[in-house]
């Protein structure tokens, strides 16, 4: 299962209130690529497939597609500020390395 921070949705519903026409949810995803193999992706969505399996959170709705289920098991997803800068921050128990960058990682 996938878990959003109190701080993650609050930032994911202070950008969705933002776009026009709304869309439907949030979809978090694992990607190839990057320097260790795989890397995170959020993007809007206006509906889900039809594999996907949809998390609710209060009224924000995330999808996730099967193959990302794999990978994203236990993972925590929040919402940081610090002084470097601001973004959401995965927190994977399914990762063995990451690389210098911190937005690629292996399993």
């Amino acid at each position: 299962m996938v878990q959003l921070t109190e701080k993650a949705i609050d930032k994911v519903r202070e950008i969705l209130s933002s776009q026009e026409p709304r869309p439907a949810g949030l979809r978090i995803a694992v990607v190839g690529g990057g320097c260790s193999g795989f890397s995170y992706s959020m993007a809007f969505e206006n509906q889900p497939n039809m594999l996907d399996k949809t998390y609710n959170f209060s009224d924000l709705k995330v999808f996730v597609d099967q193959a990302s289920l794999l990978y994203l098991d236990g993972a925590e997803v929040d919402y940081v500020e610090t002084l470097e800068g601001a973004g959401f921050k995965f927190s994977n128990p399914q990762v063995k390395s990451t690389c210098g960058c911190g937005s690629s990682f292996s399993v």
